[in-house]
């Protein structure tokens, strides 16, 4: 997969009069080994975006891009496309089902991705290396394996999520609010994960938050969201540095300056 391209996108609910446009008309490129991140207050619309792009809401109108297939559109081997566009959610208890040991979370994602790519069902044994292999890469014990999520810290929690969307796989990564709801303390430490493994792997991710200086220091390119539209868009020194548009100034003005902490 060659980076993400979204033309023109619009999402809307409702019909008529009453209608509530929560995206309007968006264009925007992911390109390929980079990290952009979507980065405006509650209510912008971005995470809506995000969730049109995995396919969790339909959009109105517009076109999403991959390898030159409209996801949005697409059927059939086409449609596997969007099964390579991995979500990392705010809140890991959206991805990891309570009843199952984070091993099996894991081994499921592993085991949909072998089926996605008709590369025949893994052993038992392969699905456990593979789980034990995931879990260390994201700095939890192997051993952990047979935990239930319940029984995890929310760090160690989010840092589960990233295994299973790693284990899918992925092309792309969509990472939306996750470390809002984390502790200051671990914050930094699953952004510095996320952004080695990025780096690691050349992993495609959007990264979507409301803090500017988290979207500072971890990607390329910024894109600003208000209202549903992206107001301002740049490489992330340009858009810090010399930003165009008064929104964009006043999400500048709330980052935490010398002596206070960076992640909030």
């Amino acid at each position: 997969m060659t980076g993400l391209v979204l033309q023109d996108v619009h999402v809307r609910f409702g019909h008529g009069a009453g209608a509530f446009h929560a995206v309007r008309g968006v264009s925007l490129t992911v390109a390929d080994g980079e990290v952009t991140g979507l980065v405006g207050e509650s209510g912008s619309g971005k995470s809506t975006l995000a969730r049109a792009v995995v396919g969790l809401v339909e959009p109105s109108d517009g076109r999403i891009l991959a390898d030159s297939v409209d996801l949005v559109r697409a059927r059939g081997d086409a449609a596997r496309l969007r099964r390579r566009i991995q979500m990392i959610f705010q809140d890991p208890s959206a991805c990891l089902d309570p009843r199952m040991s984070i091993g099996d979370s894991i081994a499921e994602a592993i085991r949909a991705a072998a089926r996605r790519e008709k590369t025949g069902a893994p052993s038992r044994r392969q699905c456990r290396d593979e789980v034990a292999r995931l879990l260390q890469t994201v700095q939890i014990d192997p051993a952990r394996a047979d935990a239930a999520p319940a029984t995890l810290s929310g760090g160690q929690r989010q840092r589960v999520a990233i295994a299973r969307a790693l284990a899918a796989r992925p092309a792309v990564l969509l990472a939306d609010e996750i470390t809002s709801a984390l502790d200051v303390s671990v914050q930094g430490a699953v952004l510095n994960l996320l952004l080695a493994l990025q780096r690691e792997l050349g992993l495609t991710m959007l990264f979507v938050s409301h803090n500017l200086a988290v979207v500072r220091y971890v990607c390329d390119r910024i894109a600003v969201m208000r209202a549903g539209e992206i107001v301002e868009s740049g490489a992330a020194l340009d858009v810090i540095d010399r930003p165009q548009h008064d929104y964009t100034r006043d999400l500048i003005a709330a980052i935490p300056r010398l002596g206070e902490t960076m992640f909030e």
